[in-house]
């Protein structure tokens, strides 16, 4: 089933080509056949068509099928790059492969002429995405040599990578920098400068962004940036200042459904404890088609207010839907009830799932070991994370502390062997450095205890660095 995003701008073949790409939800499975199968049954495909398809992929974090199609158009269709084209493909594969080797060597490899400005651009968005500071400001720099068009954007990459690694002092020099070449702060900027200085709890500047903002007439104050103010004001404690920011937010929708709109006030609602208002704008949104996105979104707010059987009740409708059984909805509910101790409920969704036609995914073994972690089943919590660490995806690895329960569980045991395979998945799988394999398989090869708070604080260290 096509989301709105998707069915509005395009019908006809690209739309019936969607329809059968859009089921395929497991990331190791690959959609090449269904396009060469398309092109096989003597069906028209254009350069347009594919790239809104990658562009509504994109949306739904496919990165890796979005990323097979755009190597299906050059590769298969002959059809040519553009640097706008070879920009969304770098940021692909920095998504589905990596920043460090992959991306990197591609961005190496391009000719000058396709290193324009949004290759550029999309080289610093990866860099500042995965906090590699140095490189970053090294891509700046290139782009300021080479006097590329200075526009908000890439300052916006930049000042959000400042606020993500506690760098103020920078944060507020680009700022300044920003000033002095009189480019005009966007709505995301707005929302960085709410989210940073929410974090170092200094309410004073936000309530003075609120007020200069709203008194300039010509501002571009939309309800994205009362959702940011909002964020910024629950970081800081603020719940009331947040409620209202929300309630403005509302009052400035598009008039045009926007569902984004609709999942962001869900979620924050949820943040600040008001069911009740989850509960309404869940209303309003069904005035509307709504798709796996929404169910998803609404499931994870309900689950967050601690209403498992109010979030059964829309589970079980939205298994009535006729939408495609994307296993990252009932995947909310499976990780609730893993949290909550109800593992035979989780278990039975699971098989549910699979009756219905669904293929758990990394995200479901990730779960089910969680729960098993937790309730004094470690063995299967071990296997199921090593199901979960063969399928995780590279935006979506599992959390360090199960994983150092796994090991601390190995060492229990005296399971030296199964330790160090552990150890080599995890390194297979790009969960850990080298470096940090070394260490550990060092320390169990010499038989020491692999301590679970030693393994912690190096992983910790490796992810901050």
């Amino acid at each position: 089933m096509l989301s709105p995003r998707f069915a509005e701008p395009r019908e006809g073949p690209t739309a019936e080509l969607y329809r059968r790409i859009s089921p395929v939800g497991d990331w190791n499975i690959s959609i090449v056949p269904i396009l060469n199968q398309w092109v096989e049954e003597g069906r028209s495909v254009d350069a347009e068509g594919l790239k809104d398809i990658i562009r509504e992929l994109r949306y739904y974090k496919r990165y890796n099928h979005a990323l097979e199609i755009s190597m299906w158009m050059s590769d298969k269709r002959y059809f040519e790059l553009s640097s706008l084209d070879a920009a969304v493909r770098l940021e692909l594969i920095s998504k589905a492969q990596g920043i460090e080797q992959n991306a990197e060597k591609y961005f190496n490899d391009l000719s000058v002429k396709r290193k324009g400005l949004h290759v550029y651009s999309a080289l610093l968005k990866c860099y500042a995405t995965e906090k590699c500071v140095e490189k970053a400001e090294a891509v700046m720099q290139k782009m300021r040599d080479l006097g590329y068009d200075k526009n908000a954007r890439d300052y916006n990459f930049m000042l959000n990578l400042y606020y993500k690694t506690g760098n103020m002092e920078k944060m507020e020099s680009l700022l300044q920098e920003m000033e002095e070449n009189g480019i005009v702060h966007d709505k995301f900027t707005l929302a960085i400068l709410f989210s940073a200085y929410a974090a170092i709890m200094d309410i004073e500047k936000m309530d003075k962004i609120v007020r200069i903002v709203e008194s300039e007439p010509n501002a571009v104050f939309d309800w994205t940036n009362y959702n940011a103010a909002a964020v910024g004001y629950k970081k800081a404690g603020l719940f009331d200042k947040a409620f209202e920011m929300l309630k403005k937010a509302e009052a400035r929708l598009p008039s045009k459904p926007d569902f984004t709109a609709y999942h962001s006030l869900l979620t924050q609602y949820a943040t600040i404890g008001r069911k009740d208002e989850v509960v309404r704008v869940w209303s309003l949104y069904k005035r509307y088609k709504v798709y796996n996105p929404g169910y998803k979104r609404v499931l994870k707010s309900l689950v967050m207010l601690g209403d498992i059987e109010m979030a059964e009740g829309i589970f079980d409708e939205w298994e009535s839907q006729d939408l495609s059984y994307d296993m990252n909805v009932p995947n909310v509910m499976i990780g609730a009830y893993s949290k909550k101790g109800l593992i035979e409920k989780a278990e039975a969704l699971v098989d549910r799932a699979i009756s219905k036609g669904g293929k758990p995914n990394g995200w479901t073994w990730y779960c089910l070991a969680t729960g098993y972690l937790e309730n004094d089943q470690p063995r299967k919590g071990v296997e199921m994370m090593k199901r979960a660490i063969v399928l995780c995806v590279p935006y979506r690895k599992p959390s360090i502390e199960p994983l150092a329960a796994c090991l601390e569980h190995l060492k229990g045991l005296g399971d030296i062997e199964e330790a160090e395979e552990f150890i080599k998945l995890l390194m297979d799988e790009s969960i850990i450095s080298l470096d940090i394999q070394e260490k550990l398989l060092n320390a169990v090869k010499a038989e020491k205890s692999v301590q679970t708070g030693a393994l912690l604080e190096l992983m910790k260290a490796e992810k901050k660095s």
